[in-house]
């Protein structure tokens, strides 16, 4: 079980400093000589804690499990220098003896004993001639697969004088030379933890230091082991809404836990650097984390170098740093400045020029006066580009109304007189603070890289950056162009294409646009609304206009500044950019007293308290609160784990199934699994729902495959193409998915030749329908144009000016019309037909002295005039392409299908990407390949019966923007007051869609755009019900049920007590009793299940092969 348990609090603690036998041997020795100064020594660890604190016998005896404490043997430590080393340093763990030369210490793998005196005195180890105030810093190891572990440090100082305990009591012999005058010893206390607890530890670090100020060396180590152990018994909580409560006397100590499960802790105040810097130069510095410079931060706080760091590692939660992270060099480390690759590091002012010195291309951010610069560039680096103006502005107008001083919070608040209190209401406000900067921050990476899915292909995992570059503005290039070369946009790209559900994800998802929404669902080509484009042009962003930014100076320009930069707003002003902040819920849980002496009784007294605690925590709760109820599971599962009791663990962590499947520890259960001792195991095949637990885990363990995540930049192919490797090109280059649509293309750009295509006419058609995209994001209707066309409404085609019957202009497209742009002193517009009004469309000539101009004629159901123009070399292809989308609107009416508009629309702009791209006389029957509603509406398939047309409403394609369409196995409608999210004028009906792979479509009802979209397993989806307001149930092939939360659309509970595929779920509703549900597998199995508290009522077998279907008729269940 060593190797199974997570880790606890705290990993290791350390006691550094230099032994007082040999400062008092040296200090005599120098008094002797006459020197006035205190000679110099260099500082080394006197004692390491590490757990487990308690024998192998005790544990043997109180009968719990010798491995524990969760130490597996990760490196050796052995004690094996010369003797007065040995005797200096003190192993303390079980039974608190010295360990023996030859044992083996657990030290972290990641954590250099050797290296670490020098960072708990990172700016030298100086003995004092008058005691000085304990300080802290925080420092962060990282071993080479990238895994971090941090590090809390306490110094304090205490006299150089002799002294002895008497009845408990210390007492301090006078200096025993009378010209000698009293000094202080520095020491150190460094608790190392697999948590970033800085606050929570700094809290534990202060308890101690109370308790040892009066003891000196005579029971430190006493003390500190008591402490250590104590840390080592405290579990770190599971991700969610459930902190821990310690009583580390005198203070109450918070352990917070992860906000989910891809979240990091988060116990340090966030807002510090606003505090220290401008919003424009805290924009500056994640530019440049974000383009992976070199940066060292300075300053004379040794506290605030790690702080400040980490706070910008938090701001791009998702996105993570690649590189090396050491936010404290010793002064012995100022060489690691000199590396070649990207870092950050933090270093103390004082170094500052000597740093400048040793490295070119240095990103130097001094945070006591809030200053920036570089130190001498080379060619291959420049300045720190700008990032993103729109987001950067946003970013600015939220930061600038954050309540950045507490002070401010207490004016109107009484004093306070508790300690607890003051502590509480603090924590309060730096909670709530927290999380307005992780939303304001998250925003910002949001707004910054939110249009990246637009230029991904996921079936191929390519991302298109050419094209993502064109797509930006010209003064947000530079940034993008260096973003987009790093590991950490690389890492970002995978997660993206791997569909991740994080963050960014999600805070994208929810601020999406209903116009995005449609267009991700319609798969329609990229052009401008008619709403972006009154947009684009009042929006500075597009605009000439002066960047935000600021341009660093170079280094010998710098200038002393007045005074440290500081936020100097404290207003609070709502803008229009502020999310809706959603305040969560945290409870928390108060860990039982750990009693001494440390021995076996104790922990399993301690363990029992906690257990028992827990267990009356879930007896109070209620089963509505499921959330809560599987942190306490977790809890207690992973304390049954430390006893050793653990089909009790497997028990707990059964029950997240039913709470929060999201912390279910799939590792932690498998190798408890692995662990079982053969009785355990059989009394476990004696257990249905445990013996399905290990089943599935199991199973899983042998599921697991290697994941795909390769990334692929977009390129123009170098050889010629048959069909297959073409419909891959295609897909690539995110033009069209659809294969039958590709396979169309194919043979229109092969028309006369082989069936092949050479590289060159690929790069002439894919560079002709970019420009024709491009071009179309440049075009600009006048307001008076504008007027007479729906929001969104885009220009899909223009022609070049030709002459009409309704004047000289262009004949413009859009997925709904045609119209005249006419021309003249003054646009206008001029109509021509609606696609779903025109009555007849024709390609003729018309004579011109000697000549037949090619004329295209568009009569009308809604005017009596036909509509002529004179298009010359044009004619023969708008006559095409308006006939097809003539034919498209045709069948999308007929259908009840919008889709089938912007297929014809993707079919016409193909068509016009073809003729613009071959040299070819058959180039117009070479884009008659493309047209498919022309072709195919008189076809019988295509015909919609009189009763369906009469009784048809709409249309909908689940697999919109999917290569390949997937069957709907199950539909279920729910109303619209299912989600109680929405106002009550803004509740929507919803049509759950299920597909065969496992995905959930879920359509808005009432405009029929997609909602949500989620995937539940990987097997074929049987049923669907709504078991409640809050609740729909989802049988699936694989035997498991799956509930999805309609609130948050997740699937956060599974049932798994099926054995076979769930084939019907219904519910039964009683006056005045609690509801059921009843589902059914085909081998005949029936379930009926509390709904509210999803136990099993009742489980029955049917005697039959197989079991298709269940229904209640007059209080009878038929099956």
């Amino acid at each position: 079980m060593g190797d199974v348990l997570p880790a606890a609090v705290l990993e290791l603690c350390v006691l550094v400093g230099v032994p007082r036998e040999k400062v008092k041997e040296v200090y005599q020795a120098s008094q002797k000589k006459d020197a006035k100064s205190f000679p110099s020594f260099e500082p080394e660890v006197l004692s390491v804690f590490v757990p487990p604190f308690i024998s192998k016998q005790e544990l043997e005896t109180t009968h719990i499990n010798s491995n524990t404490f969760n130490k597996a043997k990760r490196r050796s430590f052995r004690k094996k220098k010369e003797k007065n080393r040995i005797e200096n340093t003190r192993i303390l763990n079980g039974g608190g003896q010295k360990a023996p030369e030859t044992e083996d210490i657990t030290i972290p793998k990641d954590v250099d004993l050797n290296g670490l005196p020098q960072l708990c005195f990172p700016g030298g180890f100086h003995i004092t001639g008058e005691s000085r105030e304990d300080q802290f810093h925080f420092l962060v190891f990282t071993d080479v697969f990238g895994n971090r572990t941090y590090g809390v440090v306490a110094q304090y100082y205490q006299p150089m004088q002799e002294g002895h305990i008497s009845n408990g009591q210390v007492y301090w012999d006078a200096v025993q030379a009378s010209r000698a005058a009293p000094f202080f010893l520095p020491f150190a206390i460094c608790v190392i933890s697999r948590y970033p607890y800085f606050n929570s530890l700094k809290d534990c670090l202060s308890c101690l230091l109370v308790h040892l100020k009066p003891y000196k060396d005579l029971d430190v180590d006493d003390h500190i082991k008591e402490f250590a152990a104590k840390l080592s018994l405290i579990p770190s909580p599971p991700p969610g809404p459930l902190h821990l409560v310690f009583n580390m006397k005198p203070l109450q100590v918070i352990f917070p836990s992860r906000e989910d499960p891809d979240s990091p802790v988060i116990d340090l105040d966030l807002h510090l650097p606003f505090l220290c810097f401008k919003p424009e130069q805290v924009l500056q510095i994640i530019t440049c984390i974000l383009t992976e410079r070199k940066i060292v931060f300075f300053s004379s706080n040794w506290a605030l170098l790690t702080l400040i760091s980490e706070c910008f590692m938090q701001y791009l939660h998702p996105i993570q740093w690649q590189h090396t992270f050491v936010p404290i060099l010793s002064r012995q480390m100022l060489d690691f400045v000199m590396a070649p690759t990207s870092f950050l590091m933090g270093c103390h002012i004082d170094h500052f020029e000597e740093v400048c010195k040793e490295a070119d291309d240095l990103i130097l951010i001094n945070i006591d006066n809030g200053d920036i610069a570089q130190s001498k560039v080379s060619e291959e680096e420049s300045e720190i580009p700008d990032i993103p103006l729109q987001a950067g502005r946003i970013f600015i107008t939220r930061v600038e109304n954050l309540p950045l001083h507490y002070e401010l919070e207490l004016c109107h608040l009484a004093s306070c007189t508790d300690l607890g209190e003051i502590q509480l209401r603090k924590r309060k406000w730096q909670q709530r603070l927290n999380s307005e900067i992780q939303q304001i921050t998250l925003q910002l990476i949001v707004n910054i890289f939110r249009e990246v899915k637009d230029h991904l292909n996921y079936e191929h995992r390519v991302f298109n950056s050419e094209e993502f570059m064109k797509t930006r503005q010209v003064g947000d290039q530079p940034f993008y162009r260096k973003v987009l070369e790093t590991y950490m946009f690389h890492s970002f790209l995978k997660a993206r294409l791997n569909r991740k559900m994080d963050a960014f994800a999600r805070l994208e998802l929810t601020t999406q646009t209903e116009e995005n929404r449609l267009s991700s669902m319609l798969d329609s080509p990229r052009r401008l609304t008619m709403e972006k484009m009154v947009t684009k042009r009042f929006n500075p962003q597009y605009m000439i206009s002066k960047r935000m930014g600021m341009s660093l100076p170079n280094l010998q320009d710098i200038g002393p500044m007045n005074g440290p930069a500081r936020n100097s707003s404290l207003r609070r002003v709502n803008t229009k950019h502020n999310l809706k902040l959603v305040s969560k819920q945290v409870s928390t849980f108060k860990i039982p007293e750990i009693h001494f002496p440390l021995v076996g009784q104790c922990v399993l007294s301690y363990y029992i308290d906690f257990i028992n605690h827990l267990s009356r925590a879930i007896n109070i709760v209620s089963p509505d609160n499921s959330v809560l109820l599987a942190r306490y599971f977790y809890l207690r599962g992973l304390i049954c784990l430390m006893q050793g009791r653990l089909l009790n663990a497997l028990s707990d962590f059964q029950n997240l199934y039913k709470t929060d499947i999201r912390i279910f520890p799939t590792d932690l259960v498998r190798k408890t699994v692995e662990a079982l001792p053969a009785s355990d195991r059989s009394q476990a095949d004696q257990k249905p729902e445990l013996k399905r637990l290990i089943s599935l885990v199991l199973d899983k363990q042998r599921e697991i495959t290697k994941v795909d995540d390769h990334v692929k930049n977009f390129e123009l192919p170098k050889t010629h193409m048959q069909l297959a490797d073409f419909v891959k090109r295609i897909q690539e280059s995110g033009i069209v998915k659809d294969i039958d649509t590709i396979h169309r293309l194919f043979d229109a750009l092969t028309v006369g030749q082989q069936k092949q295509i050479d590289p060159e006419t690929f790069k002439d058609f894919y560079n002709y329908w970019k420009e024709t995209e491009a071009e179309a994001q440049d075009v600009n209707l006048p307001p008076a144009v504008i007027e007479h066309l729906d929001k969104n409404e885009c220009v899909y085609k223009l022609s070049s000016s030709v002459k009409t019957n309704k004047g000289v202009g262009k004949i413009a497209m859009t997925q709904k019309r045609l119209f005249l742009l006419t021309e003249g002193g003054r646009p206008g517009y001029e109509d021509i037909t609606t696609f779903r009004d025109i009555e007849e469309v024709k390609s003729t000539t018309v004579a011109f002295l000697l000549l037949r101009i090619p004329t295209l004629k568009i009569k009308s159901t809604s005017k009596k005039e036909v509509f002529e123009a004179n298009l010359k070399s044009e004619c023969d292809l708008w006559h095409l392409m308006v006939k097809e989308m003539w034919a498209g609107k045709k069948m999308a009416d007929d259908h009840k299908d919008p889709q089938y508009i912007q297929q014809a629309l993707t079919n016409v702009l193909l068509m016009d990407a073809v003729v613009g791209a071959l040299q070819s006389s058959k180039i117009i029957y070479a884009a008659s390949k493309l047209s498919y509603f022309d072709k195919m509406k008189y076809e019988v398939p295509m015909m919609v019966p009189k009763t369906t047309a009469e009784t048809l409403k709409h249309k909908i394609n689940p697999s919109a923007g999917e290569t390949f369409p997937q069957a709907v196995e199950v539909l279920l409608y729910t109303p619209g007051e299912l989600d109680p999210a929405e106002r009550h004028g803004d509740a929507h009906p919803k049509l759950w869609c299920a597909l065969s792979d496992g995905k959930v479509v879920v359509f808005d009802a009432s405009t029929w755009s997609i909602q949500h979209c989620f995937k539940v397993g990987s097997s074929k989806l049987k049923c669907m019900v709504m078991a409640e307001q809050s609740q729909v149930w989802i049988g699936s092939q694989d035997s498991i049920i799956y509930l999805i939360n309609t609130h948050s659309m997740s699937c956060n509970k599974q049932l798994n007590d099926h054995r076979s595929e769930v084939v019907d779920i219904i519910v039964e509703n009683r006056d005045n009793m609690s509801s059921e549900a009843y589902s059914c597998s085909l081998d005949g199995t029936v379930i009926a299940w509390n709904i509210s508290t999803l136990k099993v009522n009742r489980r029955f077998q049917l005697a039959c092969e197989t079991l298709t279907a269940i229904r209640f008729h007059n209080n009878r269940l038929w099956c």
